[in-house]
């Protein structure tokens, strides 16, 4: 189920300085769409926990910002790319409090709650694609 729209923002993850950007990228865009402070500290949130892993777990990668529509809605995707190991087990990694890498465990399971859609695709060996989407209503 791998995304991304043909007018994407690509943003490269590569350091710490390229989650800064994408914080500041995913925040001009929620407020450009009209998002409120909620709903935009939930995505900036998950943006950066998934940049986070895309940096320690899949060595960098990038991250895909839209603009989407759908009905009567309007909402912000996010895709993260990374040609990492990928995750053996994702119901382990999804689980609150599971961490291979000594951090709190809420990487992926807090950018799952934090969004209103979320999809993952992973084999091990091929790296990892997660997309998060969050709607407001038109």
């Amino acid at each position: 189920m791998k995304t991304a729209t043909a007018d994407a923002i690509v943003l490269p993850l590569y350091s710490d300085e390229d989650v800064v950007r994408l914080r500041k990228r995913v925040r001009e865009e929620l407020i450009a769409l009209g998002f409120g402070i909620v709903d935009q500290t939930k995505m900036i949130t998950a943006a950066s926990e998934l940049a986070r892993n895309t940096l320690k777990y899949g060595k960098g990668g990038e991250c895909h910002l839209s603009k989407v529509d759908q009905s009567a809605k309007t909402g912000v995707e996010l895709l993260f790319t990374d040609d990492g190991p990928g995750i053996a087990d994702v119901d382990l990694a999804l689980t609150d409090g599971y961490t291979s890498g000594g951090g709190l465990g809420l990487g992926l399971s807090g950018a799952k709650k934090l969004s209103d859609e979320f999809h993952l695709e992973t084999q091990p060996g091929n790296g990892t694609h997660v997309i998060i989407r969050k709607w407001k209503l038109a």
